[in-house]
């Protein structure tokens, strides 16, 4: 299986934050002022 990439700047594009929705349970995924990102429920 070959792995798939996805850039954040694709997911983000100028926003700061998203929202994923999985197995009907949203995630919020954010870019922290460290450019870290961070993944909550």
């Amino acid at each position: 299986m070959e792995k798939r990439v996805i850039t954040s700047a694709d997911l983000f594009g100028n926003q700061q934050e998203i929202f994923i929705l999985h197995a009907d349970e949203e995630y919020r995924l954010r870019i922290t002022g460290n450019n870290k990102l961070i993944l909550t429920k």
